[in-house]
C-alpha cells in the first residue's frame, strides 16, 4: 500500500511499476482519504479513484484498489459506475474495497468530511447504508434491465450498469473494519474482509466472530479470505517480520504492507527480499503459506 498522501504522483508510479515486475507482489493499494491523516494536516493528499485509474492504465499484472473505499463520500450508484471504468482499464484487476467509513472518534479524518461538505452520521447509521450499498453496486455490476431500489437510506430509479464490469459475476468485494456490525455486512457481502494490524489477538477474535457470523446466515466462512494491514519498517525489517508471521500463523493469508514515504530506490523489491522468504517458511498446516502479499 502506498497512502496517497505527503507524496507526488511520480513517486507512487514508480513505485507501482516496479512492484509490478516483482511476481513475489500480488497486489497493490491505495488509501480513500481526502486530505491528510498524518504528517502536514495542510500536505498534498490525491483522490483515490482518480490515483487507481491512472495507476491501472499504466501497469499489467498487479491486482489493484483501495484499501478501503468511504461509502461516506460518493453516492453508491455513482461508485458503482467508477469501479466499473476502473476494472475496464486495468483489464480486468480490480479488487474494490469498500468500508462504512472513519469512525467519529477519529477526528483527523472526520474533519475532511466537514471540509468538503459531505454528510457525517453516526457509525451506526453508516453501516447500515454500508450494506445497502453493497446490495445496490453487485445489483448494477450483474442486472440485465434497469431496477428501482427503495431503501431506508439509498434510494434509486431506473439504475442501471452498461458496461458491465470486466470480472463476472463483479470484481472481488473487500471489505474492512472490526465492529460487529461492519462484520455482518462482511459475512454477507465480502470475498475478503480486511483489519488493521496492531493487537494480533483482537484481530483473530475478530476473524471468529466473522465465523459466528456467517454460520448464522448459512454461509462457508471460508468462502472470505482474511487480510490484514501491516506497517514496514525499512529502519527495523525484522520487527516487520515478526509481525508477518504472527499474522500468517494466526490464519491472515493476505499480508497488506504499508510502505511509508519517502519510498526508497527499489523499495518493491527490497519488500519482496526481506518479508516473503518469511512467508514461505510458515508451516503448512497453518494455511498460511499460499498467502498474497500486496
Amino acid at each position: 500500500m502506498t497512502a496517497p498522501m505527503q507524496v507526488g504522483y511520480a513517486d507512487i508510479l514508480r513505485v507501482w511499476q516496479e512492484a509490478d515486475a516483482v511476481p513475489e507482489i500480488e497486489h497493490a493499494w491505495l488509501f480513500d482519504h481526502l486530505l491528510p491523516i498524518a504528517g502536514d494536516m495542510n500536505g498534498p493528499i490525491l483522490e483515490g479513484w482518480a490515483l487507481l485509474s491512472a495507476l491501472a492504465a499504466q501497469t499489467g499484472r498487479l491486482r489493484l484498489g483501495l484499501m478501503v473505499t468511504s461509502n461516506r463520500f460518493r453516492p453508491p450508484a455513482v461508485l458503482a459506475k467508477i469501479a466499473t471504468t476502473v476494472d475496464i482499464v486495468a483489464g480486468g484487476r480490480l479488487d474494490f474495497g469498500i468500508g462504512a467509513g472513519s469512525r467519529p472518534g477519529l477526528p483527523m479524518a472526520r474533519r475532511e468530511y466537514e471540509a468538503h461538505g459531505l454528510p457525517y452520521a453516526d457509525f451506526g447509521d453508516s453501516v447500515a447504508n454500508l450494506a445497502e450499498a453493497c446490495a445496490v453496486i453487485r445489483r448494477l455490476w450483474t442486472a440485465d434491465a434497469p431496477f428501482d431500489f427503495e431503501g431506508a437510506h439509498v434510494r434509486l430509479t431506473g439504475a442501471f450498469g452498461n458496461p458491465k464490469p470486466v470480472q463476472r459475476p463483479y470484481p472481488p468485494i473487500v471489505i474492512g473494519g472490526r465492529s460487529d456490525a461492519t462484520l455482518r455486512v462482511v459475512a454477507e457481502y465480502a470475498d475478503l474482509w480486511n483489519i488493521p494490524g496492531g493487537d494480533i489477538g483482537d484481530a483473530v477474535d475478530r476473524s471468529a466472530r466473522l465465523d459466528r457470523y456467517c454460520a448464522d446466515i448459512g454461509r462457508d466462512p471460508a468462502e472470505i479470505g482474511r487480510s490484514i494491514f501491516l506497517p514496514v519498517s525499512y529502519e527495523r525489517p525484522d520487527s516487520t517480520r515478526s509481525a508477518i508471521d504472527e499474522a500468517l500463523a494466526a490464519g491472515f493469508g493476505h499480508i497488506v504492507l504499508g510502505l511509508p514515504a519517502p519510498y526508497p530506490d527499489g523499495v518493491a523489491r527490497w519488500v519482496a527480499d526481506q518479508f516473503v522468504p518469511a512467508a514461505v517458511q510458515v508451516p503448512a498446516t497453518t494455511g498460511a503459506a499460499d498467502g498474497a502479499f500486496s
